[in-house]
């Protein structure tokens, strides 16, 4: 079998990259080898209900006379209507350091500066500076790592309110231990403070066969449980792939989403880039009933905490660090139809070498996610409030349940630290996009797909 375009990975960013592919030249294959679509971002089924993996929010909220902005930009490349998503915004969000300080931000950018100018007066000035730096500044220019921590304190003078910037920045985006990359913080900036985030009116699910049915309409084809074993290559030339069984698809061109050491796996060379630490998380789902107030959260629709004295952001030495991490209410959008049940979410750092050591003993794994969940619930509930009394059903995730089902190296959601950003690992014909391209949340990852089908595949065709 031979197809012009043929991608590895049905994440986000691969379903993105074959809908504009197949919108000029149909034949387009996609592989993937779970059973559904979505990589990170989708979805199983537990206690007769629908579970969503990766989807707290999505950033890069724009109202629809932006056109410039990234929202509006992906929609247009993938011809897809907005009132086809049901966007609903967040209510509002928090940056919460226990007993130091608390700053709140929405889609409206000024809260956040009011709360800024009101809480931290000193640094004001030095914050619209630094603003007017992001402004200014192109995150995708080839450059050397810049610390963002750095430039960060140099504008604002200020320690906690360093951290308390980089905490949901470094949470929904950074690979890289207590430090950002002032690219990817620029990205990540303008995505959560100055657009904001929000969320489709359906699950993950709707989401996902909404992208499906635009792919499919264009004539493009998809594979699942097609794992590929082997990139066949001569050289710097992609002749297509070997799948896990036995078969042989060729391509002219190939794009892989999948990682860029996991795709250097399947060329069987080494990748030469730096070995550097891989950030992993556990994230619990507590289901509870709906009726349930969470006095101290309000509204809330995110929160971003610390309980330390530093806000530290690297890889724990245990099992888990529940110092910090995210609380999320997912049903706390702006006009989201009333469910059945709420949820909180809650995300903590994690060592993804001291859960390999239980891979193989099924029942320490359990009870080592059994004792994740009981200690990061009163971490919630000091946060939100008392919740323990009506949960109905809970589950909990680790490293090793992202790398089963996504095949991330050491089950790290952000990728390599070192990213590649315009996606070129130095072949002819293959290129690489998602999340170690350096496009960071859903829309990004989705335009990075997209990004690398317009600069390097369509204009080849």
């Amino acid at each position: 079998m031979h197809v012009p375009l043929l991608i590895i990975g049905g994440g986000l960013s691969g379903l993105a990259a074959a809908i504009r592919f197949a919108r000029f030249i149909p034949d387009v294959l996609l592989l993937e080898q779970h059973s559904r679509v979505g990589g990170l971002n989708s979805y199983y089924y537990r206690n007769n209900r629908l579970f969503e993996t990766g989807l707290h929010a999505i950033t890069n909220y724009a109202p629809p006379k932006e056109k410039n902005a990234p929202l509006n930009r992906l929609l247009r490349q993938l011809k897809i209507k907005r009132q086809e998503l049901k966007l609903h915004q967040q209510n509002q969000s928090e940056i919460r350091f226990l007993d130091q300080e608390s700053l709140l931000f929405s889609n409206d950018f000024s809260l956040f500066d009011s709360e800024i100018a009101e809480k931290f007066p000193a640094s004001h000035n030095g914050f619209r500076h630094l603003i007017e730096l992001i402004d200014t500044y192109d995150p995708f220019r080839p450059l050397p790592f810049i610390s963002a921590k750095k430039v960060i304190q140099k504008h604002l003078q200020n320690a906690l309110l360093t951290d308390m910037l980089l905490c949901p920045l470094m949470y929904y985006g950074s690979s890289i231990e207590n430090d950002m990359d002032l690219g990817q913080f620029v990205i990540m900036f303008r995505a959560i403070f100055q657009e904001g985030m929000f969320r489709p009116g359906g699950t993950i699910k709707d989401l996902l066969d909404l992208l499906l049915n635009h792919y499919s309409g264009h004539g493009g084809k998809i594979r699942t449980r097609a794992g590929v074993s082997k990139i066949l290559h001569t050289d710097k030339k992609i002749h297509g792939v070997l799948l896990e069984s036995g078969e042989e698809i060729t391509c002219d061109y190939l794009l892989s989403t999948i990682g860029s050491e996991e795709t250097y796996t399947l060329l069987g060379i080494p990748s030469g880039l730096k070995s550097m630490p891989r950030l992993g998380f556990v994230e619990t789902i507590f289901e509870i009933q709906a009726g349930t107030p969470l006095p101290l959260a309000h509204d809330r629709t995110i929160i971003f905490y610390n309980s330390d004295k530093a806000f530290s952001y690297q890889q724990p030495e245990q099992l888990v660090d529940f110092n910090s991490g995210v609380i999320c209410m997912p049903q706390n959008f702006e006009n989201l139809p009333q469910a059945s049940f709420k949820e909180v979410r809650t995300t903590h750092l994690a060592r993804y070498e001291e859960w390999e050591l239980l891979k193989n003993n099924q029942d320490d794994y359990k009870a080592a996610k059994e004792t994740t969940a009981l200690t990061s619930l009163p971490v919630a509930e000091k946060i939100l409030g008392n919740f323990a009394q009506n949960i109905v059903y809970r589950d909990t995730f680790t490293p090793l349940t992202i790398e089963r089902f996504t095949a991330k190296k050491k089950g790290a959601i952000y990728g390599n630290p070192i990213k590649i950003k315009d996606g070129d690992i130095g072949y002819d014909n293959l290129f690489l996009a998602g999340t170690d391209q350096g496009f960071l949340g859903i829309v990004g990852s989705m335009l990075s797909g997209v990004s690398i089908i317009n600069q390097h595949i369509l204009p080849r065709l």
